[in-house]
């Protein structure tokens, strides 16, 4: 028996099992993009970065930084999502958003689903250069709360979800 292959056409049907999975996925109505249809949906996988800070009542708490990810299209490496929060595709096309909706996630440890109003093009034309939306839907992992104990101190958790970039119709 040979793994690679095997391994790689498992991969390849995770891959087609996630963008079945977004498809098919119902979408909160804090999240619909009414008169907008989708341009391309991506799978990241990555980490929510938090940073050990005082809260608002003086004690230290996680609080969300950033996000590392990948994403990831037909099981290959397409760009990637940052801080912005941007999303950079390879063809150079880059957005960047702010949250206009969000939804719980499936459990407690999953964050948010999100609708993202896109405020920033850069990097000229591409499959990013006419997206209006990002919904993130599909969410695992990435949650942390509660008390922490050294301010200035890092922890990343490990999430995923899948990118739904919308157009206007």
């Amino acid at each position: 028996m040979r793994v690679i292959p095997t391994l790689s056409l498992l991969l390849l049907l995770g891959a087609l099992t996630v963008q079945v999975d977004a498809a098919e996925t119902a979408i909160p109505d804090a999240l619909v993009a009414a008169g907008e249809k989708p341009v391309l949906t991506l799978h990241a996988e990555g980490a929510q970065v938090y940073e050990c800070k005082t809260d608002k009542d003086g004690k230290l708490a996680w609080t969300f930084r950033e996000p590392i990810a990948t994403l990831v299209a037909d099981g290959k490496t397409v760009g990637r999502h940052s801080a912005g929060p941007s999303w950079e595709h390879q063809d150079g096309s880059i957005i960047g958003g702010r949250v206009q909706g969000t939804a719980i996630g499936a459990t407690d440890n999953d964050i948010a689903w999100l609708k993202l109003e896109v405020v920033s093009h850069r990097g000229g034309k591409g499959v990013l250069s006419d997206v209006t939306t990002v919904q993130r839907i599909n969410t695992a992992g990435g949650k942390l709360e509660g008390a922490c104990e050294t301010a200035g101190q890092f922890r990343s958790v490990a999430y995923s979800a899948d990118y739904v970039f919308l157009r206007k119709e």
